[in-house]
């Protein structure tokens, strides 16, 4: 066998081998790890919501329309967190105190105006509830904690 007709081979073998690794990670689906970010196997929090709840379709379809309101209203607060944020480093340069301290209290009642639409959002999915499902709320609401969480967003962070 000539080394030309070695090297061909060799060079055909490495390229099949490249299109089947290729397609294999683009036809398979990562598998689900438990306790990760969505999609690395932790539902998304509405879902999650709906199935420990246990609700009924018309329960679904209410609790649906809480979400779009809640959700804006997270996003602009978290855009002026941000842009206040901006504000607030962009000091580090002048090192003007009094402005300093009103965007560090800014801050802190944008952050309050969160944890207060996050806590009025479950209080209005607790109203949702039928009496034998306010048990599932309890279990629920020893969770809450996680449900917000940024860290969580992270695919890869340790939880």
């Amino acid at each position: 066998m000539s080394r030309e007709k070695l090297l061909t081979i060799a060079v055909i073998g490495l390229l099949l081998i490249n299109v089947c690794t290729v397609s294999f990670f683009f036809f398979t689906k990562p598998p689900q790890q438990p306790g990760g970010p969505p999609p690395f196997g932790r539902m998304e929090p509405k879902n999650q919501i709906v199935e420990s709840l246990h609700f009924d379709q018309q329960q679904i379809a209410d609790y649906e329309k809480l979400i779009a309101p809640h959700r804006q209203t997270i996003r602009e607060l978290n855009d002026r967190i941000h842009e206040t944020k901006s504000s607030l480093y962009q000091l580090l340069s002048s090192e003007n105190g009094a402005v300093k301290d009103s965007l560090i209290s800014t801050l802190g009642s944008l952050q309050m105006q969160i944890e207060t639409t996050h806590y009025d959002h479950f209080k209005d999915i607790k109203a949702l509830c039928k009496p034998d499902q306010l048990v599932y709320f309890e279990t629920l609401s020893a969770q809450l904690t996680n449900f917000f969480n940024p860290e969580r967003q992270r695919p890869g962070r340790p939880q």
